[in-house]
């Protein structure tokens, strides 16, 4: 678990991944947390199904680089959005990230603050050299949180946008 003055980023062990994908509100009572409507899109449930869970459960990995870290608001005491990475450091030490906010919560610099917080746990982690994002060219919030954080845009294929940032 990692802090900032308004958010909690807590990596999702197997059993909360299970109670977030079944989105009864189960792993919101664990954490003593208010209700939070959740769009999980599909793209995130595939994920979660086929490469999160089993690698969360294969106790050869670290686990904190295959699961979902959610991203709790202190003063609102609920669940604002996921951040995660997709896999262990490669051989050059790069790592990449993904992250959402729900709804309801966007435009408050929650992810931002998110962002720049995991940028500095990684940065703490031997194995990790720089951290790599895509974004879609039409989704100006996703890539504007990355340019806040020192992310430099490195090339498109298609819609999408390739950013990178160096951390050692």
């Amino acid at each position: 678990m990692i802090e900032t003055p308004r958010l909690i980023l807590k990596p999702l062990t197997h059993n909360q991944l299970l109670k977030y994908i079944k989105d009864d509100h189960s792993l919101e009572k664990e954490f003593h947390l208010l209700p939070t409507k959740k769009n999980i899109a599909p793209e995130l449930q595939e994920a979660l199904q086929q490469t999160i869970l089993p690698n969360v459960f294969d106790k050869d990995k670290d686990y904190l680089y295959h699961t979902l870290w959610t991203i709790i608001s202190k003063p609102d005491n609920r669940m604002v959005g996921d951040i995660c990475f997709v896999g262990e450091p490669d051989p050059n030490g790069e790592i990449e990230i993904g992250y959402g906010t729900y709804e309801e919560f966007r435009g408050k610099g929650f992810m931002t603050e998110a962002v720049g917080r995991i940028l500095e746990w990684a940065k703490e982690q031997p194995k990790v050299r720089s951290v790599f994002a895509a974004t879609t060219k039409d989704t100006v919030a996703s890539y504007s949180i990355l340019e806040k954080n020192g992310f430099i845009h490195i090339g498109e294929v298609d819609d999408m946008l390739s950013w990178k940032i160096e951390l050692k």
